[in-house]
Parts: C-alpha cells; sequence; structure tokens
C-alpha cells in the first residue's frame, strides 16, 4: 500500500478530542444516565479518551464505560476465509434505558454500528443510542446509519482507505488517508 497522507496530526486530533468531549457535555448534560461504549477493537483508544477528557479536565463525574465486542454479529462473520479473533467484551452494567454513546474511529458502510446494536441488546434495551465517530466516510454508506457526534467528515472514493493510529498502538497520533494507486 502506497504511503498514506496524514489527514489530522496529534495537535489536531487533541483538539477534535476536545471539542467532541465538550459535544458531549452539551448533549448529555450530566450524564446521570449516560454510558459510554468503544466499540472493539478500533472505538476503544478513542472511547477512552473521549472518556478521560470528560472525567478528568473536565471535571465530570464517573460515568459507566464500556468495550464492546462484536465480532459474533458481524454479516460477515462466516464470510471471511480467515476466522476473526473475539476482543473481550467489558460492561460491568446494563444499558436498560440508558442513554448510550456508541463510539468508533471510522464509519464507513454502517455494518460495523449495525453489529454494535446487536450486540448491545444482549446487555439491556437502551433509552436511546448515539453515535460518535472520529472520522465520517459519508459517500460509503451501505446502511442509513449516520453519527451524532463526528470529528471531521472525509470525502473519499470506495478505493481510499482511512487509518486512524493512537500513541498506545503505533508510537503517534494521527488520521491518515491512502489514496487509490493510479
Amino acid at each position: 500500500m502506497k504511503k498514506g497522507r496524514t489527514i489530522i496530526d496529534e495537535r489536531q486530533l487533541d483538539i477534535t478530542l476536545n471539542r467532541l468531549a465538550h459535544q458531549l457535555i452539551e448533549s448529555c448534560d450530566d450524564f446521570k444516565d449516560t454510558c459510554l461504549i468503544g466499540i472493539q477493537q478500533s472505538g476503544v483508544v478513542l472511547a477512552q479518551r473521549i472518556y478521560n477528557h470528560l472525567t478528568g479536565a473536565l471535571g465530570i463525574d464517573d460515568f459507566p464505560f464500556g468495550k464492546l465486542d462484536i465480532t459474533f454479529f458481524r454479516d460477515d462473520f462466516r464470510r471471511r476465509e480467515t476466522p476473526l479473533q473475539a476482543s473481550p467484551t467489558e460492561l460491568d452494567f446494563l444499558v436498560e434505558d440508558k442513554h448510550v454513546i456508541l463510539v468508533d474511529d471510522v464509519l464507513y458502510t454502517g455494518r460495523t454500528i449495525q453489529a454494535a446494536m446487536s450486540a448491545l441488546q444482549q446487555f439491556g434495551r437502551a433509552g436511546k443510542i448515539e453515535m460518535l465517530a472520529l472520522i465520517d466516510r459519508r459517500f460509503n454508506r451501505h446502511l442509513p446509519i449516520k453519527a451524532d457526534f463526528i470529528g471531521l467528515v472525509v470525502d473519499a472514493l470506495d478505493e481510499a482507505y482511512v487509518k486512524v493510529e493512537w500513541k498506545e498502538e503505533a508510537g503517534a497520533d494521527r488520521v491518515l488517508l491512502f489514496s487509490p494507486k493510479r
């Protein structure tokens, strides 16, 4: 694959995360019946960063945070040549009647979110579900799903690829856009 072009650097990413955290505060107020759930694997780091912004720097009290694995709820689970590796689901609370914020790094076709909503039903019936995505690839949706909180909208052709890299995993915070080979 060709070298990706940085579309968000570390400084811009921090500003974007701070903005997203403030949007959540405006929407959720005191977070009384709100929970934040990162979708394994790529959404968990983003969710943890947002959670840290909310609980630490912005003074929001502790509220439920979880990690949701969607492996066995994906519609392509049996279509792959190599088996998918499941990640742990860590939800020590029920979502019954709660305002759930699902978090993922890139909203692409919508299939991941569909799987996440199906997996979430195992933990109760949410009162409301909203989505936070760092990157929204808006012209590539297969399902009628949209994010309620968006860091950046990227208009990319189907052959293009958006990759979010985190310090914890790649040594640097940045978002890359890989364009198709010409």
